[in-house]
């Protein structure tokens, strides 16, 4: 797979741009969230991760009707572009303090959303650089490396700012700098390494651009239409969503025991927890790359989201319980691999089953679902979750959605079945 030349190029626009937002959002929550002096409780940690999420939910609808009528190749380097631009005036806000002026809070937002433009873009033009075949292994590279470099960048954000820079106002300015090159580099080896029409859509229109605003509902209805017509990729795309929201729940829940269960009076020890969790996960992701293409050949990309959500039910049980931070590591690990294999199987699906001239809509549909779900849970345990994260139902609840969802998702794929078989047979009989 590394042998392709456009995969290892449009491989290098993402991890470079993923590595710049683990860098630049680092900083911008070392500066808004995690200072010590602020201590956020649940929900406020709950509204500032819904402050950067949430405007990938509301650009999610105009994105892939973009992606579906302008050069892909120019819409993700112009969108990271625009994202190093607008890191400037933040750098230099974050340098003198001043975090939380509007306009920092809208630079925040604009950067976070534009990301839209670029992840969405990426996915829908991976079969423009692989072939069919390939797609699962393809996937499995691309988005969990993705993932892995915005992991690192988060590692060297924090070993950064605690051994050279320091965890001051210069520090944050310093880092944002660096991810804001991070933006810049991604947008150059686009531009340099794809034509304009190389990433598709394979047909761009020729109206104007205020038809194109004018559609933009008329195009979210036609890409869910498409969608609902396709079971084998909207199943995975709700199964996703809800193990979203369970994951939501877990994972302000770790914040909080970090902080105020575990290490309630060590803000080292807590930090070097997390940074443990942070790892764990990165390590998950990774090794969901290696074990989802022979896993799928093997079971089918049903039967492996399956098997992930049982196992992480099971295990979040067994883990959470016990409350203690070494198994909450062990549970992040699996998790992980659990995430990262089902948002393969999901956009795997979604680039196989979906027409090109809808699957940029389509990702954007995925997307929006990916962060509105995640948030939804952020504020579910928030609202839910006692103030130091100790929470025995909040696992068991948490615990048995797992296994509901794979319960729920069995029989989807029993439905799915028998709406093929039925199909194959009145073809057959004609």
């Amino acid at each position: 797979m590394l042998g392709s030349g456009p995969f290892r190029r449009l491989l290098g626009v993402r991890v470079i741009s993923q590595f710049g937002d683990g860098l630049f959002q680092s900083a911008l929550a070392g500066s808004l969230l995690f200072n010590p002096e602020k201590a956020p409780d649940g929900l406020r940690m709950a509204t500032a991760f819904a402050v950067l999420l949430l405007p990938y939910s509301l650009v999610g609808p105009f994105v892939g009707v973009f992606l579906d009528r302008w050069s892909r190749r120019n819409v993700i380097y112009t969108a990271n572009l625009v994202r190093a631009v607008i890191a400037v005036p933040m750098t230099l806000l974050t340098w003198y303090g001043q975090e939380g002026t509007a306009v920092y809070a809208l630079g925040a937002l604009l950067i976070i959303g534009i990301n839209r433009f670029v992840l969405a873009g990426l996915s829908a033009s991976q079969p423009h650089v692989v072939p069919e075949e390939r797609l699962v292994t393809a996937n499995a590279l691309a988005t969990t490396l993705g993932t892995v470099h915005y992991t690192i960048g988060l590692g060297v954000a924090g070993l950064t700012l605690s051994t050279v820079l320091g965890k001051t106002n210069h520090g944050y300015a310093v880092l944002a700098a660096v991810g804001a090159l991070g933006y810049l580099g991604s947008a150059l080896v686009a531009y340099v390494s794809f034509g304009r029409q190389d990433l598709g859509p394979e047909d761009l229109p020729t109206d104007p651009l205020r038809h194109a605003l004018a559609a933009v509902a008329r195009g979210m209805v036609a890409g869910l239409r498409h969608l609902a017509d396709r079971p084998v990729a909207a199943y995975p795309m709700a199964a996703q969503g809800a193990f979203r929201v369970l994951y939501g729940v877990l994972v302000l829940a770790t914040l909080l025991l970090y902080r105020r269960y575990f290490y309630p009076h060590n803000d080292g020890a807590a930090l070097a927890g997390l940074t443990q969790v942070v790892i764990a996960g990165g390590i998950g992701s990774l090794l969901a790359a290696f074990l989802t293409p022979p896993a799928t050949r093997w079971l089918g990309g049903w039967r492996w989201i399956n098997a992930l959500l049982g196992v992480v039910g099971v295990l979040v049980f067994a883990l959470g319980l016990p409350f203690l931070p070494v198994l909450f590591v062990v549970a992040t690990f699996f998790l992980s691999v659990a995430a990262q294999g089902i948002k393969i199987v999901v956009d795997t699906a979604i680039q196989q089953e979906c027409h090109d001239d809808f699957r940029g809509r389509v990702f954007s549909v995925n997307d929006t679902t990916y962060n509105s779900c995640f948030v939804v849970g952020l504020f579910g345990s928030a609202l839910l979750v006692p103030d130091n994260g100790h929470s025995v139902a909040a696992i068991l609840v948490v615990a048995t959605g797992f296994l509901a969802l794979a319960g729920w998702f069995t029989m989807a794929g029993a439905r799915v079945a028998t709406r093929a078989h039925h199909a194959l047979v009145v073809t057959a009989s004609r």
